[in-house]
């Protein structure tokens, strides 16, 4: 089946993969190394085509997101659509809940949520949209709803939806019409292989390319947490100079999650990947519940009844508001504001959409769609909520009670974590709370690389899920460390952010064609079991 869907070479170092494709992608990718090496005013061009991206596009981000979410629980709650298995009728998964939980979470939000989880809550109960509109003040009590309604919205079941829908498409196609697993099955199941073929090749390039971007930012912002962490651990003053982590520091780092999710990657998903993941989700257990007894927890669960029972009464709201601004003062503020978290997370979530949903479609063999998408958005979600309220909600007690004296608050965004920990405990606790959060932040990276590096061999191999070859995923290990540190070296993070809210925009238009056709084979698959 996959030879009718995508020609693979038989013979050479391409073998059992699609050489134009995975030329295509390494070409481009090079070119990207070079000129950011090359250009001196590189992140200077990456913010004007990101600022354009957002002014002509911003609606289109807002839109789809909440589409896809949307669509995703209607499929889920309308019965006989929540029925359908993921399989043959009967099948059995491959994984235990356990195991099959932790591989999606682990690769759908790994790093975002050890980074975020005091950075937001404290950057949005500093300032967010109620804030600009003057119906809550900043960092007073009457604001903590509103900056959780916000942290919510950027972690629940918005973007988790992004995923769901790009993986239930996939896992349908490959399981219900037996179809390779790969981007392109939905396209060649609507369309015809001919057109399918010639149409797919471009969707798995920027299928690819949005993956190298998307886990590149994640990395990104990683990399950066761990120099804090391993700066608050060892002191060494090379890591961190003037409260920056060093390039030094940063590459290096890049390089050793490169080597680790290589061989990762090399043990396959049945070895290190579901090892790692269930031991980031027994770390992330562990500290949760460290934070738990020694942290703010009555303030926690006041925020969590609170903040979810704001983001819910919201959510419709908050989902396809548009602030385009134009005018000085509120409106361009809270343009201003919506590009840099909105737009910013939309097309986050987005690029990491086809390695992260195609990863699900490959665990998820077997569950019923409504078990899914509990699994897939509703879980997600409610575990986000939970650590959100319990490290961030005790990194906001620390501020409001005079203890941290701006300490948290004052810290980079990526140190926060740390400073809530240096804040929290006695002196005898911070080393081995620090270097557990430094291990998990390892596994979660790990985790979220070496998933992405197997997807994009997946992808190119035209939907195999076994014989991979080692050199492959060697070469696009490589390739995703070099794209990183010459981003990183090229205009730090702003670089990085800005090419990925480029390269999100093309797979958008990608899952939306994805969803019409899920919809279209479910609808044609009914009426042929009918007739």
């Amino acid at each position: 089946m996959p030879e009718s869907i995508t020609r693979v070479e038989s013979t050479g170092f391409y073998a059992g993969q699609n050489r134009w494709v995975a030329i295509a992608v390494k070409v481009i990718v090079v070119s990207l190394v070079l000129w950011a090496s090359l250009a001196n005013n590189a992140g200077d061009m990456l913010m004007a085509i990101q600022f354009g991206t957002i002014s002509y596009f911003r609606g289109w981000y807002v839109y789809a997101s909440a589409t896809f979410m949307f669509m995703s629980l209607l499929l889920a709650l309308i019965p006989a659509t929540g029925r359908i298995h993921l399989g043959a009728n009967g099948s059995a998964p491959e994984f235990s809940r356990f195991a099959w939980f932790s591989m999606m979470f682990g690769a759908g939000i790994g790093v975002g949520m050890l980074t975020y989880s005091t950075a937001e809550p404290l950057a949005h109960f500093a300032n967010n949209p109620d804030v600009i509109m003057g119906t809550t003040t900043a960092l007073d009590r009457d604001n903590l709803g509103a900056a959780y309604k916000w942290t919510l919205l950027h972690y629940g079941l918005t973007p988790w939806g992004c995923y769901a829908i790009a993986g239930m498409s996939l896992a349908y196609f490959a399981y219900r019409r037996d179809m390779p697993l790969t981007i392109r099955s939905p396209f060649t199941a609507v369309l015809g292989p001919e057109t399918g073929r010639r149409v797919g090749a471009v969707v798995d390039a920027a299928a690819i390319l949005a993956t190298i971007i998307g886990i590149g930012v994640t990395i990104g912002y990683g990399v950066n947490q761990l120099t804090f962490g391993l700066h608050q651990i060892t002191n060494w003053s090379w890591l961190v100079s003037n409260g920056t982590p060093s390039l030094t520091a940063l590459s290096l780092a890049v390089i050793f999650l490169t080597l680790a999710a290589m061989l990762s990657a090399l043990s396959g998903i049945g070895r290190g990947i579901r090892w790692l993941s269930n031991l980031n989700m027994a770390l992330s257990w562990l500290l949760l519940l460290i934070f738990v007894f020694f942290g703010a927890t009555a303030f926690a669960g006041d925020m969590f009844v609170s903040g979810l029972t704001e983001y819910v009464r919201w959510l419709p709201t908050m989902s396809v508001t548009i602030w385009n601004g134009g005018e000085a003062g509120t409106p361009q503020a809270l343009s201003d504001w919506q590009a840099a978290w909105n737009i910013f997370y939309w097309a986050w979530w987005i690029a990491f959409t086809p390695f992260v949903g195609l990863f699900l479609a490959r665990v998820s063999q077997g569950r019923t769609i409504r078990e899914y998408v509990v699994g897939a958005i509703l879980l997600p979600s409610l575990m986000c909520f939970a650590w959100f309220c319990i490290i961030g909600g005790t990194a906001l007690d620390l501020e409001l009670r005079g203890i941290a004296n701006g300490e948290i608050i004052g810290a980079d965004l990526s140190a926060q974590l740390f400073a809530t920990v240096n804040s929290l405990f006695s002196a005898s606790w911070v080393l081995p709370v620090s270097i557990l959060c430094v291990v998990l932040l390892i596994t979660y990276l790990v985790t979220s690389a070496d998933s992405a590096v197997l997807v994009i061999n997946t992808i190119v191999t035209g939907g195999a899920t076994d014989g991979i070859r080692a050199r492959h995923i060697v070469l696009w290990s490589v390739l995703l460390g070099l794209v990183i540190i010459t981003l990183l070296f090229a205009g730090g993070m702003d670089a990085l952010r800005s090419v990925m809210i480029i390269g999100a925009l093309p797979f958008s238009a990608v899952m939306l064609f994805m969803l019409c056709a899920l919809i279209y084979a479910i609808r044609q698959d009914s009426r042929s079991a009918t007739e």
